[in-house]
């Protein structure tokens, strides 16, 4: 049920969730979806061969590192017409953009083929024109570079032991040879630096972030969604440091097989059901506080905006819109023990994007 237009108060039914544990096939060989539902884990099996509609195939890695003042997005795509590697530096209190760099291509068809999965180790290096894309991950740590002229940053993230993500494969009713893919890996703590000329800005362990958007899709042509997701230490009521994150996306195809929700505490994902916000904020409630909600009443937060990164690239047939808005967010949590967590002054943005590609 696509819920991007309707409130949280005009739920039909609870989602289901069905949850995948063992290796599957993602595509049979004619290019049906096979596989339905969440994992913890990534144990899809996916062969870009299969997709049937190729133009239509979108693949991505996209990093964003950020300690609640300076956010850095470094990212590589390939949808099939063309892609890009890239690195932008946000200053997030001075709504100001420091470093926006890219490196496109056309025709991506067969060439700078990612990896097929997110969560496991691997090693690509692209050289797009000048510019450079490398991505490290191992067992315990990843570490990324890109350079491009006197652009220039390394960020290596601490992979914690045990630690779960939320891959989710997402149907499109009508289309059974279409789907959306992704894994979303939060909590990972990181340190590094990006260069621009003689312009240094450095990220601490202590306090910076990066999440992993991988992304694996064949879409139509018109997508809305709603992406909200952070991570960072909380102090629990046990007085120790505790390392919380969430991931919440919704309004992408089918969610009846599950919802790309979830709650993650100690690097353990604690899924939860479907989540909407009160207030549409389209088109002037962006920085009014935005207050979420799951169906399940597990997630029960409010974001109060302190800065809207708005981007809009419209060049006719092709359009990517976003708002994404970051704030601190109040409120409460439920785990999957029944633990009620509260949450204060936590830093983390959503997002809500309207694009034709």
């Amino acid at each position: 049920m696509d819920r991007t237009y309707k409130s949280y108060k005009e739920w039909e039914r609870p989602s289901q969730q069905h949850e995948y544990t063992e290796e599957t096939p993602l595509l049979a060989e004619d290019g049906t979806l096979l596989a339905k539902g969440w994992a913890r884990e990534n144990v899809f099996q996916y062969d870009r061969n299969r997709v049937k509609h190729v133009m239509r195939r979108k693949e991505w890695d996209f990093y964003q590192i950020s300690d609640g003042k300076l956010m850095l997005q470094v990212s590589f795509a390939n949808i099939s017409l063309g892609g890009y590697a890239s690195a932008v530096l946000v200053d997030l209190r001075e709504g100001k953009t420091l470093v926006s760099d890219m490196a496109p291509f056309l025709g991506g068809k067969d060439k700078y083929v990612l990896p097929r999965r997110g969560d496991a180790p691997n090693f690509v290096s692209f050289r797009v024109g000048k510019a450079l894309f490398e991505v490290n991950t191992g067992a315990e740590r990843r570490s990324i570079r890109y350079q491009n002229g006197n652009v220039e940053c390394h960020i290596t993230m601490e992979i914690p032991a045990g630690l779960e993500n939320l891959t989710t494969v997402l149907p499109f009713s009508g289309y059974p040879d279409r789907y959306f893919m992704t894994t979303k890996q939060n909590c990972m703590p990181c340190e590094g630096f990006i260069r621009s000329g003689d312009k240094r800005w450095d990220f601490g362990r202590e306090n910076s972030f990066c999440v992993l958007d991988w992304g694996r899709v064949c879409t139509p042509y018109s997508l809305v969604w709603y992406w909200g997701n952070g991570s960072g230490w909380i102090k629990g009521e046990d007085g120790a440091k505790h390392l919380f994150g969430f991931e919440i996306t919704w309004g992408i195809g089918d969610e009846s097989n599950a919802t790309e929700t979830c709650v993650f505490y100690d690097g353990k994902a604690h899924k939860i059901g479907a989540v909407d916000v009160e207030t549409f904020p389209k088109p002037d409630k962006y920085m009014q506080p935005w207050k979420f909600v799951s169906e399940d009443g597990r997630f029960n937060l409010t974001m109060e905006p302190f800065y809207d990164h708005h981007s809009d690239l419209n060049i006719g047939v092709m359009r990517m819109h976003s708002h994404q808005v970051h704030g601190l967010w109040n409120g409460t949590v439920v785990l999957d023990d029944g633990r009620e967590i509260a949450i204060q002054d936590f830093y983390a943005f959503c997002e809500y994007v309207e694009n034709r590609w």
